[in-house]
């Protein structure tokens, strides 16, 4: 009796079927690649905005179109919007960053210079042990470092601006992706599993873990990271520091990445204040870095995502850095979901393997 399954069917008729199903599937994968990062954010915010939505169906008695158009509409209002309103400010503030640099008038060679000068004898005296007293050739290396580096991190920024055409393109794509999979993301979600050749136990678990993850980075590292970098913002505005919205967006970035953290940022601030006299502004962004902005991770992170579903830091640090390397911002989302689904592939492999011994 032949087998009603074509891909376990041994005739010509279903091989040929099974190699043009593959075919279609990688052209089908490289059309939509370019518009990847909109798919991957369509998607991400339709899990995790789930919920809301059900509760916005429940209450519209069950029509489906006009909840969808309900619901993205509050995450337009809720999400999109003030991150329009940080991204102008990130670009205006990268733009006079960036003039400040070529002008002069922003000069870390100066800055650089101030704290150098007021170290105290004994960190003078070991930078003499550790053959580092020219401070000439010292002071021209680091203030070459940390002005390509910051010429580099406003010219990444102003570069989102330069690309408007395309981020509005996917912006919209993203949002029209988004109400379709709000509105029919149920029934989309079931033909997909019923489509994928593997055991009904073995496709639960690849769709838990994978829905798991996404919700668990977007809802939990996201928010936590805005959380932070506006609170590192706010701190460095309220002390008079240059760029307080740049400064805090890459406290947000610093965030993602575990063992790493907003410290980066805050920390040789709050260095350079005390060494060149704000000792209060210094000794205040410390206590605000370590009891508010450092504490936030150990309390949000837990109750946003659960202990459950997170994996090791060093996993999660070295699948986010390769992740951003190969995808850009993307691959904050992609490196540990790739990560995540490899760990619950081999698990199912081994317990397969353990009963069939």
């Amino acid at each position: 009796m032949e087998s009603k399954d074509p891909i376990a069917s041994p005739t010509l008729e279903s091989r040929a079927f099974v190699w043009l199903l593959i075919l279609v599937t990688i052209a089908f994968v490289c059309i939509v690649t370019p518009l990847y990062g909109a798919v991957l954010w369509g998607t991400a915010a339709a899990l995790v905005f789930a919920p809301m939505h059900r509760r916005v169906l429940r209450s519209l008695e069950g029509r489906p179109t006009i909840a969808a158009l309900v619901s993205v509409s509050v995450i337009f209002t809720l999400v999109i919007v003030p991150l329009g309103i940080v991204a102008a400010l990130l670009l205006q503030e990268a733009a006079s960053l960036q003039e400040g640099l070529k002008s002069g008038e922003v000069n870390l060679g100066r800055y650089l210079r101030q704290f150098l000068d007021a170290l105290p004898s004994w960190a003078t005296g070991l930078l003499e042990r550790f053959g580092l007293d020219q401070q000439g050739a010292l002071q021209e290396r680091i203030t070459t470092t940390l002005t390509k580096s910051s010429q580099q991190m406003a010219g990444h920024a102003l570069s989102i601006g330069q690309n408007t055409f395309e981020i509005v393109v996917e912006f919209f794509v993203m949002l029209y992706l988004l109400f379709f999979l709000l509105r029919d993301g149920g029934s989309l979600s079931r033909r997909i599993k019923e489509a994928i050749p593997l055991p009904r136990d073995h496709k639960r678990e690849l769709s838990e873990r994978f829905t798991t993850v996404i919700r668990a980075t977007v809802k939990g590292n996201i928010v936590v990271a805005a959380i932070q970098g506006t609170l590192g913002g706010l701190a460095l505005w309220f002390l008079g520091i240059h760029a307080p919205v740049l400064w805090g967006v890459l406290m947000a970035f610093l965030s993602l990445l575990p063992a790493i953290g907003a410290a980066l940022v805050w920390l040789p601030v709050a260095l350079y204040l005390i060494a060149t006299g704000d000792t209060g502004k210094g000794f205040m962004l410390v206590a605000w870095g370590v009891l508010v902005i450092g504490l936030i991770d150990n309390i949000l992170r837990p109750i946003l995502v659960g202990k459950d579903t997170r994996m090791p830091d060093y996993v999660v640090l070295l699948t986010t850095l390769g992740g951003m390397a190969i995808f850009g911002i993307n691959g904050f989302v992609i490196g540990p979901l790739v990560a995540a689904m490899f760990i619950s592939a081999w698990h199912i492999f081994t317990v397969r393997r353990a009963k069939d011994a």
